[in-house]
């Protein structure tokens, strides 16, 4: 197995690239659309911390509870007495819950990767009607970026079956290119920055019932759209089983966390010094748009490219990510046990498949409407998907700090005790946030539940088992 081993720059690669993905590129437009310039600055703030707890959380856990691999979520079956039906339930919901809010996250940047490719191939955002089904418009470029969006996916899927080490290897090529490629940006943008394009610093927001919105709501709405940003942070944790070193878990996690706020609040402020809010909200590739205005469309291209470089690096982190999730707690006994099966290069067969099938399915989202609101609406369901598995882990963490499991010193416990309880409040705040928009948490809701569906086999499965 030690050729399917991680360093400590391939994990960090992994943080990085899942993290830095979709969001550094549309969400300058979906934040200055939730808030004025003020209210996004203070939702970065109060995000970067929260997320920074989150990671000392995940940290700690992987090295204090190596066994748990598979990501944050597996941590809800531990909440409950060893063996019960209790723990396996909450094993199972959680990692339902989690997985889904995955595959909701390649799916997305997916969708970004073809929003991008519009800048070379402009059929891509063709309005033009090719069939009508009822009431159903299937327009040109619609149907275009579904195609091109389900070869990228399967693409993937043929690379990563091939083995973790070399998926790794090119995803962590692609970070390192667009690393580089986006301190450039901010080098670029730094010197092209016009304080006028800001607008008012502090500005209400209009909702779609035409009722005004504050700082506060704002902050809350952007809350959940950064928090996006950095979905992805507890990549490392994910990759436990396969880290050569336990160790390289906590730093490679930090690591890519620090690297990737710096990227993330330099690029989206930075961006609105480009643009004015009128541009920034209507356009559909800000990037590329806000680096047009000072290099013309040779600059647009250029970040239209090192763009596609980024997310094909982040296609195959997150296709990765969701098929190891499901994978690992399958060994654990709290998911379906097919989905523990490997092929020959030591991938989870079962689960890439299944994984990147979904996937498929939520690609249908991008035949109609354009590719901006497909994005907002996978992203602010696969968010709420994410935070119940964040906040189940700083329980967790909580719950070793009570008890003292793990901890040699009370100095220790009372720090790290602080530290979880910080990330929980965090999530917390960020699920109420989430939740205030009805429509969202019904579908977030309905999301995990439909797990529940699937439960029966699980049973069945272990009740076989012990027959065998």
């Amino acid at each position: 197995m030690s050729r399917h081993k991680l360093g400590f720059w391939v994990l960090t690669a992994l943080v990085i690239g899942n993290m830095v993905g979709s969001g550094i590129f549309m969400l300058p437009r979906s934040l200055a659309e939730a808030a004025s310039p003020a209210g996004v600055l203070l939702a970065w703030a109060a995000t970067g911390f929260g997320v920074l707890m989150l990671a000392l959380v995940f940290g700690s856990l992987a090295v204090r509870k190596p066994e748990l691999s598979g990501g944050p979520q597996i941590y809800a079956k531990e909440l409950f007495r060893a063996g019960s039906h209790g723990s396996l339930l909450a094993g199972f919901m959680s990692t339902w819950g989690y997985w889904v809010g995955n595959i909701a996250g390649f799916v997305a940047v997916i969708t970004t990767f073809t929003s991008y490719l519009s800048t070379f191939f402009p059929v891509l955002t063709s309005d033009k009607v090719w069939l009508t089904i009822g009431s159903l418009s299937l327009q040109a470029g619609n149907v275009l970026s579904f195609i091109v969006c389900s070869v990228l996916l399967w693409g993937t899927h043929a690379i990563c079956l091939h083995g973790i080490k070399g998926a790794g290897r090119l995803n962590f090529i692609a970070t390192a290119t667009k690393v580089i490629g986006f301190v450039l940006f901010i080098v670029i943008a730094l010197f092209a920055f016009q304080q006028s394009n800001i607008g008012p610093f502090v500005a209400p927001r209009t909702s779609e019932s035409g009722a005004s919105i504050g700082l506060l709501s704002q902050i809350n709405g952007a809350a959940v759209a950064t928090l996006w940003a950095f979905i992805g942070v507890e990549s490392a944790m994910v990759f436990a089983a396969r880290a050569r070193r336990k160790p390289d878990i906590r730093r490679a996690t930090i690591a890519g966390l620090l690297i990737s706020l710096v990227l993330y609040i330099g690029i989206s402020l930075l961006t609105m010094g480009l643009l004015t809010q009128q541009q920034l909200i209507a356009s559909q590739n800000p990037l590329v748009d806000g680096i047009s205005t000072v290099l013309g469309s040779a600059g647009g291209k250029w970040l239209a490219g090192l763009g596609l470089i980024s997310l094909l690096g982040s296609t195959i982190g997150w296709v990765l990510l969701s098929a190891e999730v499901p994978f690992q707690a399958a060994k654990l006994g709290v998911f379906l046990p097919s989905f523990s099966k490997e092929n020959e290069s030591g991938m989870p067969k079962v689960s890439l498949w299944v994984s990147n099938v979904l996937g498929q399915i939520l690609l249908l989202s991008t035949l109609s409407g354009s590719l901006s609101a497909a994005f907002d609406f996978i992203i602010y369901i696969a968010t709420l998907a994410y935070l119940v598995p964040y906040l189940i882990a700083a329980v967790y963490h909580l719950k070793l700090t009570v008890t003292g499991e793990t901890y040699l010193r009370v100095q220790e416990r009372w720090i790290e005790g602080g530290i979880g309880a910080l990330a929980a409040i965090y999530s917390l705040w960020v699920i109420i946030a989430g939740t205030a928009d009805l429509k969202t948490f019904l579908l977030g809701l309905a999301l995990i539940v439909a797990g529940i569906l699937f439960y029966p086999l699980l049973l069945l499965g272990k009740k076989i088992g012990k027959a065998v």
